[in-house]
């Protein structure tokens, strides 16, 4: 399990309860490595900034995150994190690699306002 203080995603099911549940869902698929780590931090500081928006993670290396892995957005992806973002159960964006809180912050003003 990822050391955050986000919700932790575990399985397929738990995604798709969680976009049929909120309107706004950003989810963060990494490992607990110097890539992924920044953006969990931004995430966790966002929760409280962006309370309408439902931030978790999900374990890259776990087979459960083939849900996140496989997804036509991520395709083309090489390296972690996979920051997937949902808007009423759809893929609105999807980003691979470090981010600061401006990236973050530009992509959730671009895909959720």
């Amino acid at each position: 399990m990822l050391q955050t203080n986000l919700e932790h995603l575990m399985n397929k099911e738990e995604l798709k309860t969680a976009i049929d549940s909120n309107e706004m869902v950003a989810v963060c698929c990494g490992r607990m490595g110097p890539m992924c780590i920044p953006v969990y931090e931004v995430f966790d500081i966002f929760q409280e900034k962006y309370p309408n928006i439902k931030f978790m993670d999900m374990e890259f290396d776990s087979p459960e995150s083939a849900v996140i892995r496989s997804l036509p957005e991520c395709s083309t992806f090489r390296g972690l994190p996979f920051t997937v973002y949902y808007r009423n159960g759809k893929v609105v964006k999807a980003t691979s690699s470090i981010q600061n809180a401006k990236q973050i912050k530009e992509i959730i003003e671009e895909v959720f306002s």
